[in-house]
């Protein structure tokens, strides 16, 4: 296996979530940005967009040796432009070391200028491995339960260690076909954010509305259009998205003045992204079918940085064709998705998986307050618990967020509550006891009566030290 040095200032292509590669330049990180723990990563900002990440290394590759092979497989418009960025780059001499240097020139070059190469060379996949940039391809079609072609990639490093890295089909050519089909999006906030903004960067024609009509004019100038109402949106469009904040939005969006249900013609599919209770589900589904529509739901798992990274759960339900007319759509927003049958499936699944959630961060606040209760290190209790089996990057990110003091929202404390709020409920329909989420809802209304509803679901720590 092939390596290659890396260093600040290169050009590169470097794979971010399920984007497709994408060109950039090795930069310095601002001071304030850690490096994430425990992996080998440069700091890349992206041309042609304001984009930049932590990419570790197995993500990366040299942008000359590799620029003919990326051009193949990506065709979409932003990308075209994000490469003749590089080469205006190339042309105003900035990156001309860049442009003339081959991997066999690299360590030549490095110590020609006294510049230190890493103390360990550091492996970039090369394109005789099986790689995430290079694709295969699955004939299996996805069943029930089942993710979308899901399968496994190992990479054995330098060191005898193996990293295995998850990819559905999303993923298998680094790049993604978007379909033919106009998209309609309603609702702009912390997750159809993301989600509109990686259906553009796919290659997608996405027709945006918002309640407040301020929030689409970063996607109109990315390149969506706009729609002045939810049935102007849904008549201009094959496919209509929609994911709103409740139960009540949901519906007064289908069904209230200039809603969706005005807009519904024979043929026209409408997919409810939002995590509503069964029943709602139940009730839009009649309503978007008895006029000839097509239904699906596709609540999604995830937070707001999940949702800017494209690495979002679906869980889908209702209509299997629509569910695959979406495939290009799902594969631009989520890491994988899953079909679960009949409609309200999937808001049930979505419930109990968010009960789960809510109920573990109340019980982490828990901790991190009885621990400062008896006089032990909070920062010592996060330590040990990432390093035992309850070790997760969700654990590591909210614990150190809460000893930060920072409850910018990723997922709003209002909404997790809402959906335990919902899951008891549905307990109660099937009468099946929720103690422990009950107790986390009694937790949530506090930290909510605390005026923490707009912060980050890991405010609920606020209702234990008040």
């Amino acid at each position: 296996m092939a390596t290659v040095h890396l260093r600040i200032g290169d050009l590169v292509w470097g794979k971010l979530g399920r984007y497709p590669p994408w060109p950039g330049k090795i930069v310095s990180p601002p001071k304030d940005l850690k490096k994430p723990r425990g992996k080998k990563c440069f700091f890349v900002k992206f041309f042609g967009t304001e984009d930049h990440a932590w990419i570790k290394v197995e993500q990366l590759k040299p942008y000359h040796p590799h620029k003919e092979e990326m051009i193949k497989i990506n065709k979409g418009k932003r990308f075209q432009q994000a490469v003749d960025a590089v080469e205006e780059f190339l042309k105003k001499g900035k990156g001309k070391d860049q442009g003339s240097r081959s991997n066999s020139d690299d360590k030549k070059s490095t110590e020609s200028k006294g510049r230190k190469a890493p103390a360990k060379p550091m492996k970039i996949i090369e394109e005789d491995d099986e790689d995430p940039f290079k694709g295969g391809s699955s004939d299996k079609p996805a069943s029930s339960m089942e993710p979308i072609s899901k399968r496994l990639k190992i990479v054995e490093e330098d060191t005898g260690s193996t990293s295995i890295q998850a990819a559905d089909s999303t993923a298998l050519n680094g790049s993604i076909t978007p379909t033919d089909k106009r998209i309609g999006f309603l609702g702009l906030g912390l997750m159809g954010s993301g989600v509109v903004s990686n259906l553009l960067k796919m290659g997608h024609v996405v027709t945006v509305w918002n309640r407040t009509a301020e929030k689409c004019d970063l996607f109109i100038q990315e390149g969506a259009r706009l729609g002045r109402t939810p049935a102007e949106v849904v008549s201009m469009c094959e496919i209509t998205f929609s994911c709103v904040s409740d139960p009540k939005a949901a519906r007064d969006l289908v069904l209230g003045p200039s809603g969706v249900l005005q807009g519904i013609r024979p043929g026209k599919c409408y997919v409810e992204m939002s995590t509503i209770d069964p029943e709602t589900v139940a009730e839009l589904s009649q309503v978007i079918t008895s006029r000839g529509g097509r239904f699906l739901e596709a609540p999604v798992s995830g937070s707001q940085q999940l949702s800017n990274e494209g690495m979002l759960v679906i869980l889908a339900a209702g209509e299997r064709s629509v569910y695959e007319d979406c495939s290009s759509c799902f594969q631009a927003m989520g890491k994988t998705s899953f079909f679960l049958g009949e409609v309200g499936n999937a808001a049930r699944m979505m419930l109990i998986l968010n009960m789960v959630q809510g109920s573990y961060m109340a019980t982490i606040a828990e901790g991190l307050t009885l621990a400062q209760a008896t006089g032990q290190s909070q920062q010592t209790f996060l330590d040990i618990l990432c390093q035992g089996q309850m070790a997760s990057s969700f654990v590591d990110q909210k614990c150190q967020n809460i000893l930060q003091g920072n409850f910018k929202p990723d997922y709003y404390l209002k909404h997790i509550q809402k959906d335990l709020r919902l899951a008891i409920s549905m307990g109660d329909s099937v009468n099946h006891p929720t103690p422990m989420a009950a107790a986390a809802n009694e937790v949530y209304k506090r930290a909510k009566a605390l005026d923490q509803s707009d912060n980050d679901m890991s405010a609920v720590y606020r209702a234990y030290i008040h």
